[in-house]
């Protein structure tokens, strides 16, 4: 299995998609200007006790006020709290955090719970969602693609997946020699057979960010403050995903390249080559065959083999799918076609959880089997489905009704991606004028661009049926336009724009704003 993930970064958000075999798995979008990201670290203030919850909320900037369970304080509030006052009473000075000793005169400075208008620590753990704030925690950690470190943590734990007794001894004594006083340390999957000197400069780089951290808040009075901020969304996923299977990565802004790039260089220098830049006319997920995955797999309706297909709703509480045999006709029993297409669904839904990144309870109402044995081997095959699903999930066996009840992580608002086209003629109002004089609307805008701005070269992105139609004949509606106005237009097909929609970009690919509506007469 080979994957490769295509960067698309654009003025107002940047979206990430990840194939395996060319088919699309995964595919986060986020707004350029987003904040709040899972992984944050903010010097924050309790604003509200909420003690019927056990609870409290928190102001950490955002719109709505974070939320922190008592229960996600973490072993270690206490004492960071308790040290991070200690640095915060003396601005000139602070006590190095290696030389920190907590004695009984500062151990009861801070309560075991927060009190209003207490400052502490925080990190996020959930992004809003709908009309919830970010979720918090007291347990901060600085994660790295090998290890993660934990502030005033005491132990070395090794991931399970290291199943070696000899590498596991290995690695702890290893660590041991190096972890920093009043450190603890997570060994992740990946820091297998690796090398000590591997090991150490990433150790050295989270305990600078720790380091740094604790010099913010001494240098800062401000509250709240962010003091830091988790790697952008392309760099975090290959941190936590970077394999063998990774064949290629490719980017279209050259900012994004150059840290990929260099990320890969200093966690996997033989990898580096895969990162690639493209600046192609065509839109890179055009080029890359994913506009249409997109288009056909964040509907309500994802048809699958056969004709058979689901139907997923999303509610405030949780998922719903319901999955439908349509007129797929094949022989044999009706158990053993409902087996079929029950299974066919299995492997699809498993993909769409991962693809929208749905969370909370997932309901799914498979087609009704009789057979025990039937609905254990779609139990067993839905668990294999979601083997490579990276959030935690919960698979219960199915009803005697064939309903499956499934429970994931839920870390940002599910992925809705709108895939209906809105009409780039009439806006809403419900009638538009002659489609076939699209064309001569679009010469309009040509004209004004050319002799009004003096904008002589110039992309010009158009519906694929659109650039088929403009660019045929002899000589061609292109070839005119080019000879009368200026031969410096370039005509490019973009399958994510509706068919009467057009959009002009300068040669930097920055938009050229003339797509207000026109009359047709």
């Amino acid at each position: 299995m080979t994957s490769e993930l295509v960067i698309n970064v654009e003025p107002a958000q940047v979206s990430l998609a990840i194939t395996q075999d060319g088919s699309l798995v995964e595919f986060q979008q986020e707004n350029s200007v987003a904040s709040f990201s899972v992984g944050n670290i903010y010097w924050a203030k309790v604003k509200r006790m909420m003690p019927s919850l056990n609870a409290c909320f928190v102001n950490i900037g955002s719109d709505k006020e974070a939320f922190l369970h008592f229960d996600d304080l973490g072993d270690h509030f206490t004492q960071i709290n308790n040290y991070l006052r200690q640095v915060t009473s003396n601005r000139k000075r602070y006590v190095p955090f290696n030389k920190w000793e907590e004695s009984k005169k500062n151990k009861t400075v801070t309560s075991a719970t927060p009190m209003q208008g207490d400052e502490i620590l925080v990190q996020i753990t959930k992004e809003p969602i709908s009309t919830k704030g970010p979720r918090l925690s007291g347990d901060i950690s600085f994660p790295g693609r090998y290890l993660v470190l934990i502030p005033f943590g005491d132990k070395i734990a090794i991931s399970s997946k290291i199943e070696d007794p000899a590498e596991r001894t290995r690695l702890k004594q290893l660590l041991q020699s190096i972890k920093p006083k009043n450190c603890g340390l997570i060994v992740r999957t990946a820091a297998q057979n690796k090398r000590v000197a591997e090991l150490d400069s990433e150790l050295t780089s989270l305990y600078k960010s720790w380091t740094d951290t604790i010099e913010m808040i001494h240098a800062n009075n401000a509250n709240p403050l962010l003091v830091f901020e988790e790697s952008n969304r392309a760099i975090s996923m290959l941190r936590d995903l970077m394999d063998s299977s990774y064949q290629a990565i490719h980017v279209n802004d050259k900012k994004v390249y150059n840290q990929i790039r260099d990320y890969i260089a200093d966690i996997a220098p033989e990898s580096k080559d895969i990162v690639s830049y493209y600046n192609g006319n065509l839109p890179i997920f055009d080029n890359f065959a994913i506009t249409k995955q997109i288009k056909s797999l964040f509907g309500k309706v994802i048809s699958f083999k056969g004709g058979a297909y689901i139907i997923i709703e999303h509610t405030e509480a949780l998922h719903v799918i319901d999955v439908n045999s349509g007129h797929r006709l094949k022989s044999g029993g009706q158990e053993e076609q409902a087996l079929d297409v029950n299974l066919g669904a299995a492997k699809e839904i498993a993909r769409q959880l991962r693809l929208r990144d749905m969370g909370g309870i997932i309901i799914i109402d498979f087609i009704d089997m009789n057979n025990g044995e039937d609905r254990q081997k779609l139990f067993d095959n839905m668990t294999q489905f979601m083997q490579n699903d990276r959030a935690k999930h919960t698979i219960l066996p199915l009803s005697k009704f064939c309903l499956m009840q499934i429970t994931r992580q839920r870390v940002r608002p599910v992925a809705d991606v709108p895939i209906d086209e809105s009409c780039p003629v009439c806006h809403g109002k419900g009638t538009v004028g002659p489609s076939i004089l699209v064309t001569d609307v679009i010469e309009e805008k040509i004209d004004y661009l050319t002799n009004q701005m003096n904008v002589k070269k110039f992309l010009l992105y158009v519906h694929p049926y659109i650039y088929a139609y403009i660019k045929n004949g002899f000589p061609s509606v292109a070839t005119k336009w080019r000879f009368k106005y200026s031969l410096g237009i370039h005509i490019i097909p973009d399958q994510s724009l509706a068919i009467m929609e057009y959009r002009f970009m300068t040669m930097g690919k920055q938009l050229i704003d003339l797509t207000q509506p026109a009359e047709l007469v």
